[in-house]
């Protein structure tokens, strides 16, 4: 499990939009893995759908890499949905969920189990909807790949962490976090748990993922669909 040295999160400059933090992350991991990624047929690159399909679609294309999308849906807080008390991550049957300890701890009381639970039938429907409308009961082999998972973005760190575990169930040999920003103590929790997380930004003052991007328009399914179905096909491993 390991770790690229951070940059200084004060410095770095913000990207320019998702193509740009694309850049910026192949160029991370090239540098990161010395080159071994590269073109390798035993990996495959994950965009968290949905906002980080297409940063996971132009770091695949720049290192020649396999890739597809992983579903996740974040558990917002009722009335704060912004707020993450959790996740859930699905490949194919399997699933996975994180609860973020810290926001349950300091949920405001009025807010019930009952509203909680809610919150997660919700979000199951909608993920079992997602995994429908993108991957069409597709079932991406992980088992002894190395699996690089990328989003646009780093907050509370539940739907990365739900999307490890999900990964690792399904027997991936080795697991990769590519992330554009992120806070320092997050991702210092998710490098523990993966063989090498980068994330070139880890401002100090963090406030939101798009702050982080001078455009940060909102990936909707139809631009999702479109880049999967663009995607080159590949057979997977040898």
């Amino acid at each position: 499990m390991g770790e690229d040295q951070p940059h200084d999160g004060a410095a770095a400059a913000p990207y320019a939009d998702r193509e740009e933090a694309a850049r910026a992350l192949a160029a991370e991991l090239d540098r990161a893995t010395t080159g071994t990624l590269r073109g390798r047929r035993d990996a495959v690159v994950l965009g968290l759908a949905r906002g980080g399909v297409p940063v996971a679609a132009g770091i695949a294309e720049t290192l020649a890499l396999d890739w597809d999308a992983l579903i996740v849906r974040k558990l917002g807080i009722p009335g704060h949905s912004e707020v993450a008390f959790g996740a859930v991550a699905a490949h194919g049957p399997r699933t996975a969920e994180h609860r973020v300890g810290s926001v349950l701890r300091s949920m405001p009381r009025h807010i019930s189990r009952g509203q909680l639970h809610r919150v997660e039938r919700e979000e199951a429907a909608e993920l079992r909807r997602r995994q429908q409308e993108y991957l069409h009961g597709r079932i991406v082999p992980f088992a002894d790949r190395t699996v690089v998972l990328v989003d646009d973005g780093l907050a509370t760190g539940a739907t990365m962490h739900a999307a490890v575990d999900v990964v690792r169930s399904a027997g991936a040999a080795r697991i990769v976090i590519a992330v554009p920003v992120g806070p320092p103590e997050v991702c210092a929790q998710l490098a523990a748990s993966v063989d090498l997380l980068v994330c070139p930004c880890r401002p100090v003052d963090f406030r939101a993922v798009g702050a982080s991007y001078r455009r940060f328009d909102q990936v909707d399914d139809a631009e999702v669909r479109d880049l999967l179905d663009r995607r080159p096909r590949d057979p997977g491993p040898d």
